[in-house]
């Protein structure tokens, strides 16, 4: 039987988003009778000094860990090394590990995984799949993030663009990425929409008065603005915390924050400098059993991405918020990928990043009309009951592996 491969960094107990889409397929695949493996590293995501066990098998998934350096994510240099230790140690892994007719699929945690993943496809004659979350080092650059300019940009450019056009298949999580992979030479029958996905059949719409979180956290009488997940350097909050200032005569409207990364510390500083602590709230990430209670705690979620990122990133929570039934305050440039799909569903309202005005009016026309927020949710569960159910995802994977 032919075996599968994942590589990426972070897997199984790990809760970051990436790591869970993969778990989620992983095992599904291994129920399904499929030989499954998993190239990844023994850290966590927020614990980079975690040593997880490097050989385990959960759930009929086979997964072997390597070890790599621990600096974590605080610093670029830092991050590097890690991203260098991890390469070598996973290129010898897949060496090791595969043989003729396997599938390696390479996620893009480490960033350009598909380079070396190329290689060893070819050296061992295994098949190679790209399962891409973002593009980089496009998003690299867009960020200004030093080194990533100029002749070393593009000479990595181009080893990636070469990786995606030795691919057999190139899954992307979104229309607008399809349309950069295949503007970089990728043939348009070797570039497959796949998009992420929620726990469907565990998160679920549920009232107020049914959600022991809403009285535990003692939100009962609150409009909450939620906000579930990661809160990286693609997102932006400065829209949320100007429409915060206008709203802090408002005590009954509070962002309720619950997740982490690298610009949480420094929301919750400027939180803190405008006085504005009244109107915010900050909840550690919790455990994904309770995404349902979690998410369902919130009226109305928003999430945001840099316009300059757009058909690089595609923000993975909505697919959660949309489960829960919940309408979605997307904070994108109008044209795209989520803005065209809360516009076209009706399922939420769309902010220009920066329009804090617009933001305000929004928030207060939401918090004042039950029955248009509850409308805007079902259709939120709808679409994704109709276009974006996990096993509708699982099927499409299943279907590409078995046409390779």
């Amino acid at each position: 039987m032919r075996r599968i491969i994942f590589l990426n960094r972070f897997f199984f107990p790990d809760h970051s988003a990436s790591s869970q889409m993969l778990t989620d397929l992983a095992f599904c695949l291994a129920e399904a009778g499929r030989e499954v493996h998993v190239v990844t590293s023994q850290q966590k995501y927020d614990e980079p000094k975690v040593r997880l066990p490097s050989r385990e098998t959960i759930r009929g998934v086979y997964i072997h860990r390597v070890a790599t350096t621990p600096f974590g994510r605080s610093m670029l240099l830092s991050r590097g090394i890690d991203y260098l230790c991890c390469y070598f140690a996973m290129w010898r892994t897949v060496l090791a590990l595969s043989r003729p007719g396997d599938v390696l699929v390479a996620k893009t945690d480490p960033p350009l995984t598909s380079i070396f993943a190329m290689r060893a496809a070819n050296l061992r004659s295994a098949h190679f799949v790209n399962w891409l979350q973002d593009l980089f080092p496009e998003v690299a650059t867009q960020l200004g993030v030093p080194f990533f300019r100029g002749p070393v940009s593009q000479g990595l450019l181009s080893l990636r663009d070469r990786s995606l056009r030795a691919a057999t298949a190139n899954v992307v999580v979104g229309e607008l990425m399809a349309e950069q992979v295949i503007r970089r030479g990728v043939p348009r029958k070797r570039v497959h929409v796949i998009p992420n996905w929620s726990d469907d059949e565990q998160i679920s719409p549920i009232s107020h008065r049914d959600n022991p979180l809403r009285r535990e956290w003692r939100l009962n009488g609150k409009f909450i603005v939620g906000y579930s997940g990661n809160l990286g350097r693609a997102h932006e909050f400065d829209t949320v915390l100007a429409a915060a200032e206008e709203l802090r005569a408002n005590p009954r409207i509070l962002f309720m924050f619950i997740g982490g990364g690298k610009k949480l510390a420094e929301l919750a500083r400027c939180v803190k400098k405008r006085g504005l602590d009244r109107s915010f709230r900050f909840v550690p990430y919790q455990d994904r059993t309770l995404l349902r209670h979690s998410l369902g705690a919130a009226d109305v979620h928003w999430l945001s991405l840099r316009p300059e990122l757009e058909g690089l990133i595609v923000p993975s929570k909505f697919y959660g918020v949309a489960a829960a039934g919940r309408p979605v305050v997307a904070i994108t440039a109008r044209s795209g990928e989520i803005a065209r799909l809360v516009r076209q569903h009706d399922c939420g309202v769309v902010i220009e990043p920066g329009d804090a005005k617009a933001l305000v009016r929004a928030l207060v026309t939401l918090s004042t009309d039950e029955d248009k927020r509850a409308a805007m949710g079902t259709r939120a569960r709808a679409m994704l009951d109709a276009h974006f159910t996990r096993r509708h995802a699982f099927e499409v994977w299943q279907r590409l592996l078995d046409a390779i």
